[in-house]
C-alpha cells in the first residue's frame, strides 16, 4: 500500500481520501494553522481509510452492548447444570447395555 498501488495493480483503496487530503492542503495551505484546520475532516476521513479506528470502536461498543443484553435477559428454556453434566448419558447404563446388546 505504501507503493501508492492496490492489491489488484490500481490505485489502492484510500488514494481518493489521500488526494481530497492534498487538494485541501493545496487550497488552504497558505493560510498557515487556519488552513491546515480546514483540512481536519480530510484528514480524519484518510485516516480511517487506513486504519479503520472509528469502525473498530463502533463494533467494540456494539458487541459489548450485545453481551450487557444478552446478560441481562437470561435464556428461557436453558439446560441445567446437571443437564449439562450428564448430557443424557450418566444413569443409562441399562439402556446402553441394551443397544449395545443387540449390536
Amino acid at each position: 500500500m505504501a507503493s501508492g498501488y492496490g492489491l489488484n495493480g490500481g490505485p489502492s483503496r484510500c488514494f481518493p481520501f489521500w488526494q481530497d487530503l492534498l487538494g485541501c492542503y493545496v487550497i488552504n495551505g497558505g493560510e498557515g494553522d487556519e488552513g491546515k484546520k480546514k483540512c481536519l475532516p480530510a484528514l480524519e476521513d484518510y485516516t480511517e481509510c487506513l486504519h479503520h479506528t472509528k469502525e473498530i470502536v463502533r463494533a467494540k461498543r456494539l458487541q459489548a452492548a450485545y453481551r450487557k443484553a444478552e446478560a441481562s435477559f437470561p435464556r428461557e428454556n436453558a439446560p441445567k447444570a446437571e443437564e449439562i453434566r450428564n448430557l443424557g448419558l450418566l444413569g443409562k447404563e441399562e439402556e446402553s447395555k441394551k443397544v449395545l446388546g443387540s449390536l
